[in-house]
């Protein structure tokens, strides 16, 4: 009907437009047949996905709970682990607290073997005296006998010879009781043997020093020599008591153990970078000598981990290698606590190894040690970053020799070597020209030809020890441009004249007084 009346209307055009759109309306009605089997489809696929959408969502649910779980188990590790470290601290703490009393107590036990071996030897002495004395009581009352009549004084002789045998051996009661109370007496209360009596009898001298820090104490394997300013300090004490420096000395080397090897009598003098501090002097029962190289801890950082440091104040964060048993691991403590920083203390028996090895992003030390450190890891290219040394110096750290407590006259020649060649380089006195100087000068005339009290009473110095100390070691000076520079400096003018110094020491706290310095000695007179 439709197409009837449009055809009436418009003609033949018109009914072939209308064909066109019932065409096109067919289509249509085929297409969304199409598509509504499409959606069909599709929604059953919907319908098959949604268990498997839930499924993936109980597992998701699932997961989150098991992350909670192990983040939680996690966080508990991490106090656990805090935990034992604190535990582990407390008891390396306990463990060196333990070490000093043993080093101590040790130390004690030497000298009381010592005050029993010289009062045994005192007791000993003493019989020996009253035997005589009884025999020569015996041949007088004989004698006695025969001139009695004759004699009155052979009888007042034997009447004194009585008397002093009574004496004696009430000395020789008193020495045994005080043999048998010697374990609870101080040890200060007793006498015993000089360590430089013990020494001259033995032969050679034994020196506690270091052997890995160039400058200080090193040991070259290539020339199998052993230098550096405490080295010398050995041979100079060798040299002032006698001995052949090149073949009387017996060099022992160190660590962490370094007290206890004084303590117990393996070494007879410790000359090897040991500061002197208060604890030290008091509780181990030693006595610290002169002090041959003022120094100072630092801190030498890897620059691949801090590329921008220039300051010890740069390193908040840091792990840093602490040497074991030494006083380094107190100052760095202190430094960061002050500074409000936190660092990582890396406890080692090798700390340059551990720095080179990059077991931690610093290293801390004496100034001196961390000079020979940096130069030997450069030397053997052991590590692959450049590092450098801030220029903080965070603690004093004055190195000094240390001789065992109640021993004055061996502490007093072990000092008083060291004051000499401090006090030649102030005279100008040096190894080249000892045997010209002008002893018109009194001064020169003491320090040269004078023996000043040194020794013992069974071993003093020679007068001329100093001069033995010279043709040895040289003076100061001379020993500092053998340890740290070219080895070319005069002796007498002066730090400023010292070149090619790994350490230099003009404008240091080990120039001369005269130079700024704190290098001095005590009149020699």
């Amino acid at each position: 009907m439709l197409t009837a009346a449009l055809s009436g209307c418009a003609g033949d055009e018109s009914e072939e437009w209308i064909d066109q759109l019932e065409q096109e309306a067919t289509n249509h009605e085929g297409v969304m047949e199409s598509l509504n089997q499409t959606l069909y489809v599709l929604q059953g696929d919907i319908a098959l996905l949604n268990p498997t959408i839930e499924s993936l969502n109980g597992q998701i649910g699932s997961l989150d709970g098991q992350i909670l779980q192990h983040i939680s188990e996690i966080t508990a590790l991490n106090e656990q682990n805090t935990s034992m470290t604190m535990e582990i601290e407390q008891l390396s703490s306990l463990i060196f607290t333990l070490n000093e009393s043993k080093i101590g107590l040790e130390s004690e036990v030497v000298v009381l073997e010592n005050a029993r071996s010289s009062l045994t030897t005192q007791i000993s002495s003493l019989e020996t005296v009253k035997a005589s004395l009884e025999v020569q009581v015996a041949s007088l009352t004989t004698v006695n006998q025969e001139l009695v009549a004759t004699n009155a004084n052979s009888a007042d002789a034997i009447l004194d010879l009585q008397e002093i045998a009574a004496s004696l051996n009430s000395t020789i009661s008193g020495l045994l009781e005080t043999i048998a109370e010697l374990e609870n007496s101080p040890p200060s209360s007793v006498n015993w043997s000089s360590t430089l009596d013990v020494v001259i009898e033995r032969g050679f001298l034994k020196c506690g020093v270091k052997d890995s820090q160039y400058g200080m104490g090193y040991y070259d394997e290539d020339t199998g020599r052993l230098s550096g300013l405490d080295i010398s300090y050995c041979m100079a004490i060798a040299a002032a008591i006698g001995f052949n420096p090149d073949s009387d000395i017996e060099y022992v080397n160190t660590n962490a153990d370094r007290f206890e090897l004084l303590s117990n009598g393996s070494v007879d003098v410790l000359i090897r970078t040991t500061t002197w501090t208060a604890s030290r002097d008091a509780d181990l029962n030693f006595d610290f000598g002169a002090i041959n190289f003022f120094d100072g801890q630092g801190i030498m950082v890897n620059l691949d981990e801090f590329p921008n440091a220039d300051s010890a104040l740069d390193l908040d964060g840091a792990s840093i290698c602490v040497a074991i048993g030494s006083t380094s691991a107190g100052n760095i403590e202190d430094y960061f606590v002050e500074n409000d920083m936190e660092y990582q203390a890396v406890s080692s028996w090798n700390d340059g190894p551990d720095f080179a090895n990059e077991n931690c992003d610093a290293v801390t030390g004496d100034m001196s040690a961390l000079v020979s450190m940096k130069w030997q890891i450069e030397q053997d290219g052991s590590a692959d970053f450049e590092m450098a040394i801030m220029p903080e110096v965070i603690s004093k750290e004055p190195l000094a020799s240390v001789t065992r407590d109640y021993d004055s006259e061996w502490n007093e020649v072990v000092s008083w070597v060291w004051h000499g060649m401090v006090t030649a380089e102030e005279f100008g006195i040096t190894s080249y020209n000892y045997q010209s100087a002008d002893t018109s000068n009194p001064s020169i005339d003491r320090l040269l030809n004078e023996n000043l009290g040194l020794g013992t009473q069974l071993n003093p110095l020679d007068n001329t020890w100093m001069q033995s100390v010279l043709s040895s070691v040289g003076n100061y000076g001379e020993a500092y441009d053998d340890a740290f520079c070219d080895g070319s400096y005069d002796g007498y003018s002066g730090s400023e004249s010292m070149s090619s110094c790994l350490m230099p020491r003009s404008g240091t706290l080990n120039a001369l007084e005269s130079e700024g310095g704190l290098q001095y000695a005590p009149p020699m007179r």
